[in-house]
C-alpha cells in the first residue's frame, strides 16, 4: 500500500509539473500593435522619415524591419534616436540565413542590439517547402537559438503558404516547431495559414508559447473572392484569434503585414484601414 501511495504521489507531482510548465507557456499577454515595414515597401523608399511619422501617428508601437532604413542604413543609433523621437519600438526584424553566417552575425546582430530589437525572423526559405528539408532547416535554427540566447535575441521563423501544405500535423510547419526549442518564434502569418486552407487559431493552440510574434494580414482563402484583404473585411475569426495569442500563444507583438491593396488604395492608407479594424477587435471584451 505505501508503495501504491508513493507511485501516486510521484504521478501527481508530475501531473502538476507538467499543469505548470503548461500554464507558464500559457500565460496571458498583453501584444503591442507593429507594422512589418514591407507593407509600405515603396513609399517608404520615397520619404522613410515621413512614412515612419504617420505609422507612428496611426498608432503603431513599433515596426518590424524587412532590410529598408533609408538614411540609417549605417546608423542604427541615429535611428534609435529617430525612433523614439516618434515612440516607435522595434518589434523585431525579417532576414534571410545569409545575414546570420559568419562574419555576418556579429554585425547583423550589433545593428539590432543597438535598436533594442531581440527578435530577428527568418523571413522565408525554399527548404520550407518540405518536411524533408524543413527537418534540415530546423537544426540550423536551433544553433541560432543558442548562438543568439546568449546575446538575449531570439531567432524566428515566419510562414508562407508553402510551410502549411500537407495534413494538418504533418507540415513543413509542424516539422520546424517540433524540431526547434521553445526559445524560437514561431511567427504565424495567419494570412497565409488561411490561404492554404489550415487555421490560425488551432495552429496557434497547438504551440502554446510560440507565437511570440505573430503577423495579422487578412487573405482570402486560396480561389474564394468572398471578402475584401483587410482586417475586419474578410472572413478570417479575428476575436476568436486574438484571443488566442493573448492567452495561449505567449505573443509580446500582433504585427500587421499588408501585400494587397484593393480598390485602387495606396500602401499606408490600406494599412490605416486594415489598423482600424484591428483596433475594434482589440476593443471587443470577448477577445481577451
Amino acid at each position: 500500500m505505501t508503495t501504491n501511495f508513493k507511485r501516486l504521489a510521484l504521478l501527481l507531482a508530475a501531473f502538476s509539473a507538467g499543469a505548470a510548465s503548461m500554464q507558464a507557456q500559457a500565460a496571458p499577454t498583453d501584444p503591442r500593435v507593429g507594422l512589418q515595414l514591407w507593407s509600405v515597401k515603396d513609399e517608404i523608399k520615397q520619404d522613410f522619415e515621413g512614412t515612419m511619422t504617420k505609422i507612428g501617428q496611426l498608432g503603431f508601437q513599433g515596426v518590424e524591419f524587412a532590410g529598408e532604413f533609408g538614411p540609417y542604413k549605417d546608423n542604427p543609433t541615429g535611428l534609435k534616436a529617430f525612433m523614439d523621437k516618434h515612440h516607435l519600438q522595434c518589434a523585431g526584424a525579417h532576414m534571410h540565413f545569409d545575414q546570420l553566417e559568419g562574419a555576418q552575425f556579429e554585425k547583423t546582430t550589433a545593428f539590432y542590439q543597438t535598436l533594442g530589437c531581440s527578435n530577428l525572423v527568418i523571413s522565408m526559405d525554399k527548404r520550407g517547402a518540405s518536411t524533408e528539408q524543413s527537418a534540415q532547416m530546423s537544426k540550423e535554427l536551433t544553433e541560432l537559438s543558442t548562438k543568439l540566447a546568449a546575446k538575449s535575441m531570439r531567432i524566428g521563423y515566419h510562414n508562407h503558404a508553402q510551410e502549411m501544405t500537407g495534413p494538418v500535423g504533418k507540415t513543413p510547419w509542424d516539422v520546424i516547431a517540433h524540431g526547434t526549442p521553445q526559445a524560437a518564434i514561431m511567427q504565424q502569418d495567419v494570412g497565409w495559414t488561411t490561404y492554404a486552407g489550415k487555421d490560425p487559431v488551432a495552429y496557434t493552440k497547438t504551440y502554446p508559447g510560440r507565437t511570440r510574434t505573430t503577423h495579422f494580414k487578412a487573405k482570402l482563402v486560396q480561389g474564394t473572392t468572398d471578402g475584401t484583404p483587410i482586417i475586419g473585411q474578410d472572413k478570417t475569426d479575428w476575436v476568436a484569434l486574438t484571443r488566442a495569442v493573448r492567452q495561449v500563444g505567449g505573443t509580446d507583438w500582433i504585427i500587421i503585414e499588408q501585400e494587397e491593396y484593393p480598390n485602387g488604395m495606396g500602401q499606408l492608407e490600406t494599412v490605416a484601414a486594415s489598423m482600424k479594424g484591428l483596433q475594434a477587435v482589440l476593443a471587443n471584451p470577448a477577445a481577451r
